[in-house]
């Protein structure tokens, strides 16, 4: 669509650019009174104005600030050293975005996904009612649909979006009925398998004064393998570069020429500070991923590109197909940045000037003043949350992380294997020998400091629904140790070659992984033992794992060709269990070795 791109998050942006003379007397008719002003009263307007894109995504219903290391952005310090930073909270966001949007009467706010599912507690007991609530209260004006968004299938998601109390819980508030997201979610790439038509708004028009702004929201194609069946069920979901380039051309035929994509897909910078320079010209700079093939077929006529789903921070350009550069942004994850994007619309050519277009990430600190409304909201929900959030589930001696490790082999990893694999050991709860957790589905740490009046090292219903949010149910089948084997490997192939997915594992399994190799060959397959002894390609094992895995989720296909299912108890109530049964007051449970993969670099 426009000449260069621009640095930084989001593709929104309106700027205004040089001033540029409107001779005929009927265009300045036509313009509104404000605009008109502008023209200093000679019959002039500016030809350009600046509009703010400010952007985030993978929210996952945060509202408190995220605890321990999972609450911290990394910031490369000019001696070259990098700062942890404490971020993220809706009350802190709130705070930021309002504070950007000052001087700015063109601004727009757009989110790329994943604003809800895998929530904390206060969130997830009721639905992400309160996050959907909260973001009302930012005036967010569009998110895209992320893979999250379809956890509890799409009836429940219309319900996000056009409000009504929860089938089965009724209303959380005595007369108070939940009137839903008052921004359109957009999910162009997502259809429904009978009727072929999308399942929600594949687009929207942002308008202002005569600015026009289209947003194309979709997901990644992939959202089937990631959701549970029951997630995705009747949902078909398309490519994404197909589908941004059919709705482009449909705005572009209605007369939006400004574009921007928001779409829950993503990359992975070369460095994970939020202030890396990805335009760097090194050797391995940049940024690596799905989002890089994504951006080089998706047609000019897109301006700039929000993106979400890897909870990096990047603010890169990535050349469009004509060879011009253009932006792409991601913030991070649970609201602890925000892209602030300048796009310059040309009101001449309607179209966005791409080779203004600047970017940015900016950190959602913590000592900046907290925004009422947000600290209003999150204490009414954790009131009534709070009967089942403070109750004591266990006793830890220092952090456990999990979310906020970047190991991988993760001391919570191995915890709530060990709790999988002692929950489902009993011959009449399953008969497991061994037990797999996906990283992916561990969603925050396990953090010694309090986080209420329940005192240190106490770990509370919350923040053991806090790692675990899912509630998935476990499941105990049958697998050869074969398809044992094929499934250690499908960490590092397969779908999971570029981005491995290490697969947490009970104590008694041990092997080597050698990541000087390439491939399935990074698994030194005559390594792997269990309890000592090799792994037997024609016996048959009892498998304890989620029900998400056991369908072959995260690109495990040989996890899904169990026999022999039993359905156990849920993934929260096993961990929940293991940490009633080994902690006490007195002797709380330490954070353990992390001596079960034996990694070759």
């Amino acid at each position: 669509m426009s000449a260069t791109p621009q640095k930084n998050r989001t593709t929104r942006r309106v700027l205004a650019v040089a001033a540029g003379l409107a001779t005929t007397g009927a265009l300045v008719a036509a313009m509104p009174a404000d605009a008109q002003d502008r023209g200093h009263g000679h019959g002039h307007q500016p030809r350009t104005v600046d509009v703010q894109l400010l952007s985030f995504n993978d929210l996952h219903g945060n509202l408190e600030p995220p605890a321990g290391s999972a609450g911290n952005v990394s910031e490369k310090q000019p001696d070259g050293t990098v700062k942890a930073i404490p971020a993220g909270g809706v009350e802190y966001l709130a705070t930021s975005l309002r504070t950007a949007r000052k001087g700015n009467p063109y601004s727009v706010t757009a989110a790329g996904g994943d604003m809800v599912g895998a929530s904390p507690l206060l969130s997830g007991l009721f639905h992400d009612e309160p996050t959907i609530e909260a973001l009302n209260k930012l005036d967010l004006d569009v998110s895209a649909v992320g893979n999250h968004e379809f956890d509890e299938g799409a009836t429940e998601l219309a319900r996000l979006q056009n409000g009504g109390c929860h089938p089965v819980e009724g209303c959380y508030e005595k007369g108070e009925e939940f009137e839903g997201a008052d921004f359109p979610y957009l999910a162009a790439n997502v259809t429904e398998e009978k009727t072929g038509k999308p399942l929600l708004k594949p687009y929207t028009v942002w308008k202002k004064n005569g600015v026009k702004i289209g947003f194309i929201g979709v997901t990644l194609e992939g959202t089937p393998d990631i959701v549970t069946a029951n997630g995705v069920k009747g949902l078909k979901f398309h490519d994404e570069v197909e589908t941004i380039n059919k709705y482009a051309r449909e705005l572009d035929r209605k007369g939006v020429k400004s574009i921007v994509a928001l779409i829950h897909e993503g990359g992975a910078p070369a460095s994970t500070s939020y202030n890396y320079d990805c335009d760097s010209p090194g050797a391995g700079d940049g940024i690596s991923g799905p989002i890089v093939d994504i951006a080089r077929g998706i047609t000019p006529k897109v301006d700039a590109l929000v993106t979400g789903h890897t909870h990096q921070a990047y603010v890169c350009t990535v050349p469009d197909p004509s060879g011009q550069p253009r932006m792409v942004t991601s913030a991070s994850s649970f609201g602890k940045l925000y892209t602030d994007t300048t796009l310059t619309y040309d009101r001449r050519t309607k179209d966005i000037v791409r080779t203004s277009v600047k970017s940015a990430n900016h950190v959602v600190t913590r000592d900046q003043p907290k925004a009422a409304d947000m600290t209003r909201l999150i204490d009414r929900w954790n009131k009534l949350a709070a009967p089942i959030a403070n109750r004591p589930q266990g006793w830890i001696t220092a952090d456990i992380n999990g979310r906020g490790s970047t190991a991988l082999e993760k001391p919570l990893g191995n915890v709530i294997a060990d709790a999988q694999l002692e929950g489902l050991a009993p011959a009449d709860k399953g008969g497991a020998e061994v037990a797999f957790m996906n990283p992916g589905g561990i969603r925050a740490d396990l953090v010694h400091k309090a986080s209420g009046s329940e005192g240190d090292g106490v770990v509370t219903y919350g923040e053991a629904f806090t790692v675990q949010p899912f509630t998935n149910m476990m499941n105990v089948v049958d697998l050869t140790g074969a398809q044992l084997v094929a499934a250690l490997q499908q960490q590092v192939s397969g779908s999971n070659e570029a981005s491995p997915k290490i697969l947490q594992i009970s104590r008694g399994l041990t092997y080597t992984l050698d990541l000087t190799k390439s491939g399935a060959a990074r698994v030194v397959t005559d390594s792997i033992k269990l309890n000592g002894e090799a792994i037997d390609p024609a016996r048959s094992y009892r498998v304890a794992m989620n029900e998400f895995l056991a369908g072959g989720g995260d690109g495990f296909p040989a996890l899904g060709q169990g026999t022999n299912k039993l359905v156990g108890a849920s993934d929260l109530d096993l961990f929940n269990a293991y940490l009633a049964a080994h902690s006490t007051a007195a002797a709380p449970l330490a954070p353990p070795a992390t001596d079960r993969i034996t990694i070759v670099k």
